[in-house]
């Protein structure tokens, strides 16, 4: 609502049930191991093609600041990585207040290196 003409999609992946062919076939055509991010905005900003958002319930990390053990986890940075690499911005988030402050500062053009933990 805040930014109504930015472009975005949101969650597509988790609510979409695919057939076996259509599962078999798009795994077949998708990079191996990627794991589309829940929220991507279309919006370039500054240094960056677009912003991707991996939403979580909680913080994904440990009190020492590594990823917390997990296969999903893991594949879902790996992915992150690869969209940094590429110049986009993507990230775990988690609460609604810190993803609004993501966003806000990302589509202001602001600094965004404190979030790319």
């Amino acid at each position: 609502m805040q930014h109504p003409d930015v472009l975005f999609m949101s969650d597509t992946v988790a609510n979409v049930r695919l057939t076996i062919p259509q599962a078999v076939r798009n795994k077949a055509i998708q990079k191996d191991g990627f794991k589309c991010p829940d929220l991507i905005i279309f919006e370039p900003a500054g240094v960056y093609r677009g912003l991707f958002i991996e939403l979580k319930a909680d913080t994904p990390y440990r009190k020492d600041g590594k990823l917390k053990s997990s296969e999903h986890l893991r594949g879902q940075k790996a992915t992150i990585e690869d969209l940094n690499e590429r110049g986009y911005l993507a990230l775990f988030s988690w609460g609604f207040d810190r993803t609004k402050e993501i966003i806000d500062n990302y589509l202001a053009d602001r600094d965004m290196t404190e979030w790319l933990g």
